[in-house]
């Protein structure tokens, strides 16, 4: 089976998540952090602020990496890093997404997350609504 491993920003506003829809391939509609393929060379670090710039015209901080999903999609094995990001200066412009959505914890369920993002949103939500 063929490993696919990518990044995803958790972009964190105070207790809100920024989610996007899918707006191509086969997962289109789908919600999900935004993100993408790291590059040879690259760092996974290096990686989101390039994904975030290209997808979203934005300037992000990468912070912690929150955690690693390994997840089993019938034609790939995902290996997902997931880092808490904030933005450092733009204004999260579409440009590959259909859609995107500012979440509070009690929100995060209410979009059709892809499977792989699952587990970390719920994880997210516990986090956030124990921080209230």
């Amino acid at each position: 089976m063929k490993t696919i491993e990518v990044v995803a920003a958790v972009i964190m506003d105070g207790n809100k998540v920024f989610a996007t829809q899918r707006g191509y391939g086969e997962f289109k509609d789908g919600w999900e952090f935004p993100g993408g393929k790291m590059e040879k060379g690259e760092s996974p670090e290096e990686a989101l602020r390039r994904e975030i710039r290209e997808e979203l015209a934005t300037e992000i901080a990468v912070g912690e990496l929150l955690e690693t999903v390994q997840y089993d999609y019938p034609d790939f094995h995902l290996t997902l890093h997931c880092y808490r990001c904030s933005v450092v200066s733009g204004r999260l412009t579409l440009l590959e997404h259909e859609a995107a959505r500012w979440l509070t914890a009690d929100q995060l369920l209410s979009v059709d997350w892809l499977p792989a993002d699952l587990d970390l949103v719920r994880h997210l939500q516990q986090s956030l609504q124990s921080e209230c």
